[in-house]
């Protein structure tokens, strides 16, 4: 309950920045539309702005050292490939699927295991929701494969720089990430089979 309510203030502290820099190129975006004699809908800057603090967000919540709240066993982190229980001994092996070995026997240790598990696992699912979901909905020509490349090179880049800021690193949250973008990109497809309407209003309109 505890790291649920540090998130939850992590979030909403970016949301200032997030809206700062949003207002800053706006009268840029506006300009430039109107150049090529297009119009942004208000459901567009709503929905702009959600992506742009989703984006502050999971930064924010996956780039923030972990020593300013913490103790932290080392300078450099640990490299969660491949972890050798109970010690929990880093081994540089690049082996995926370790840590979703982890999540299956933390299933069965107790209910608190099993709580936390579940938020660990779905967490990096729904984290990259927004990747995949926000840009199929404001811009043109978004696909799976897009979805899957943009969460696969954020993620990479975001548990690469994890291993210096002394938080773990693993590369079964790279592909949870990924699956998460594909699925908000999934959930796109759902809503623009069912509101095709709805799902115009998102995309750029001429004047």
């Amino acid at each position: 309950m505890t790291t649920l309510k540090m998130y939850c203030i992590e979030i909403m502290a970016v949301c200032i920045p997030a809206i700062i820099v949003f207002l800053c190129f706006k009268p840029y975006r506006m300009k430039a539309l109107a150049a090529m004699k297009l119009k942004s809908t208000r459901q567009r800057e709503i929905t702009l702005i959600l992506f742009i603090i989703a984006i502050f967000g999971i930064l924010a919540l996956t780039l923030w050292p972990t020593y300013i709240w913490e103790d932290s066993t080392g300078m450099w982190g640990h490299l969660r490939i491949l972890i050798e229980r109970p010690t929990w001994k880093a081994n540089l092996s690049l082996v995926p699927f370790t840590v979703f070995k982890d999540y299956i026997e933390d299933l069965f240790k107790s209910p608190v295991f099993f709580i936390v598990t579940l938020i660990n696992f779905f967490g990096n699912l729904a984290i990259f929701i927004p990747i995949g979901l926000f840009p199929a909905l404001l811009f043109r020509g978004a696909t799976w494969k897009r979805s899957a490349i943009v969460g696969l090179g954020m993620s990479t880049f975001i548990e690469f720089a994890q291993y210096f800021i002394m938080r773990n690193t693993a590369i079964d949250d790279i592909i949870l990430n990924t699956a998460g973008a594909v699925c908000g990109y999934l959930i796109y497809l759902i809503i623009k089979k069912h509101f095709p309407k709805f799902t115009a209003g998102f995309l750029c309109q001429e004047e």
